[in-house]
């Protein structure tokens, strides 16, 4: 017979196993299996929710000598080839990594770009900045594709077609991105000497016939939008209708306008499954002056952050205050519109140390132009921009291929 003791533990034994048991299936009981697509659900998550155009640069130790491409690439311009026409600490330039706030910005793997966009077209729309950008673009993507063939079709000044996955990647330059010719005047009245006509309402002829091609669309224009370029005595005209707006447009209201209208053109053309971008102003770095006035960009590593206003503040009245000026007005021109607005402005502020500078391949180059300030070394910042880019494109391209 058993005793007593025995008897009583029993149903505490019983109880506690339940309780061991419900806790173990709490803790580990099972779970929703993770398919790929749900994977990629989270990962678009995480995405939209990390900003990547926040951050800091973080300089990598050890300085690195291996490049994503090098001074071989068949995409290169000379110019932006700083490899080839031997900028010194190429290395230093290309050991700063962005690093975003709040989260990681993975390099750009160009095999698995350039699968996800099997059989897709991405055409870069704007002036010399974005063809800056389609070089490092395409040079990247060649590592994964070395059949890759130059590609100049549909008004394209430039690109790439890589066969092993049917994907073309191609720069169509307008600066204005609405069409404008000079009109000379028949005599010099007033120091006249003629002006550019704009017709606001008018894509450039070197895009108008691409409205069924591209997949993704990225636009930018800006640095053209100066009185450098049209100074008073060769003015912008505005023209919408075929008709003159009067009053006649200053040139940030010209811009403003043009923006409105090409964006109302590409949103009503285009088809609605295209993936558009507007990149936002790449930043100058010209120091002491303007590109004619001897300014120069002679630094060997990026600003402070306390600096940035000092340079770029439009209330500075500096030489490199227009880049916020006319982001303020693309902005404002791109409210409730589609366009996904590629802010790579202030990551790009900080990189005064990776400018071509004097190192730009021909031997009169600087006498002639002055340094270059505007566009980047290649390999270089661009090359962030695009890891950028495929980040935006991999996100967006979840939701609506």
């Amino acid at each position: 017979m058993p005793s007593k003791p025995a008897s009583s533990l029993f149903p505490l034994l019983l109880l506690l196993s339940f309780v061991l048991l419900f806790i173990y299936s709490f803790i580990f009981g099972p779970t929703t299996p993770t398919t790929p697509t749900s994977t990629a659900k989270i990962l678009a998550t995480r995405s939209l929710a990390c900003d990547l155009f926040h951050g800091k640069w973080v300089l990598q130790e050890p300085l690195t000598e291996k490049f994503s491409y090098d001074e071989t690439c068949p995409f290169h311009r000379n110019s932006w080839n700083c490899l080839k026409n031997q900028r010194p600490d190429m290395g230093l330039i290309n050991s700063w990594k962005w690093v975003p706030d709040k989260c990681d910005l993975p390099r750009i793997d160009p095999a698995a770009f350039l699968s996800m966009t099997r059989n897709k077209n991405i055409g870069l729309i704007g002036d010399s900045l974005n063809e800056n950008f389609i070089v490092s673009f395409l040079c990247i993507l060649r590592a994964a594709d070395s059949g890759a063939k130059k590609w100049k079709k549909k008004g394209a000044w430039r690109g790439g077609y890589f066969p092993k996955y049917n994907v073309t990647v191609a720069y169509h330059r307008a600066v204005l991105l609405a069409e404008y010719r000079w009109q000379p005047v028949a005599n010099d009245k007033e120091g006249l000497k003629g002006a550019y006509r704009v017709d606001v309402d008018i894509p450039a002829v070197d895009w108008i016939n691409i409205t069924n091609f591209y997949d993704v669309l990225v636009f930018n224009t800006g640095h053209w939008w100066g009185y450098d370029k049209f100074p008073k005595d060769r003015p912008l005209v505005f023209y919408r209708g075929g008709t003159e707006m009067r009053p006649p447009l200053g040139i940030m209201d010209g811009l403003k306008v043009v923006v409105e209208n090409m964006v109302t053109y590409i949103e009503r053309e285009f088809p609605k499954k295209t993936l558009k971008f507007w990149r936002l102003q790449s930043p100058r770095h010209f120091h002491g002056g303007e590109w004619n006035q001897n300014g120069s960009c002679l630094f060997n590593k990026p600003l402070e952050e306390d600096q940035l206003d000092l340079w770029f503040d439009p209330s500075n009245s500096g030489v490199n205050k227009d880049a916020r000026q006319v982001n303020n007005v693309i902005r404002e021109a791109l409210k409730d519109t589609s366009f996904q607005v590629v802010d790579l402005t202030h990551l790009s502020e900080f990189r005064a140390d990776a400018h071509p500078a004097v190192w730009l391949g021909k031997k009169d180059a600087v006498a002639i132009w002055g340094q270059d300030c505007m566009h980047w070394c290649l390999p270089g910042v661009p090359d962030t921009w695009v890891d950028i880019l495929s980040e935006l494109i991999r996100n967006s391209s979840s939701q609506s291929w």
